[in-house]
């Protein structure tokens, strides 16, 4: 299962980013996250593993595993019989404007249980993608 979405916002990529890359905020943001904790350091970076806990999912820790410090970061969570990775991007569109694209993938043998997981998995993405741009206009009308 793979699902991306891209969404422009009427706030600069440094303001998306200082939202994004805040990972333990998400849950201000977002319905989708109860909690989002760090669990080693307190800033992403390559190797960095971070605890989130989602409605109606186990618990699981994800690890970033690729970083462009203002533009991008991808993480993974590996569980038995299933591999989750997701990305978060952001790029100027504009003066003043950008665009946000979030996505996942889900591999492995229990990749019937993600196809099964497939609509609740797009909603929350839709849903996080929804947050995370009105949250990046809500902090540059503020400015």
């Amino acid at each position: 299962m793979e699902y991306t979405v891209a969404r422009e916002v009427d706030a600069g990529a440094d303001t998306v980013w200082a939202v994004m890359a805040d990972v333990e905020r998400m849950p201000t943001w977002t319905s989708t996250m109860r909690r989002v904790r760090v669990v080693d350091g307190d800033t992403l970076r390559v190797g960095t593993r971070v605890r989130v806990e989602q409605p109606r999912l186990p618990p699981a820790t994800w690890e970033v595993t690729e970083l462009e410090p203002g533009r991008s970061f991808t993480w993974a969570a590996p569980a038995p019989g299933l591999h989750s990775v997701a990305w978060h991007a952001v790029e100027p569109w504009g003066p003043g404007r950008s665009r946000i694209t979030l996505g996942i993938r889900q591999t492995g043998a229990l990749g019937v249980v993600a196809s099964m997981l497939g609509p609740m998995t797009r909603r929350y993405v839709d849903t996080e993608i929804a947050g995370l741009a009105a949250e990046s206009e809500r902090r540059s009308a503020a400015r």
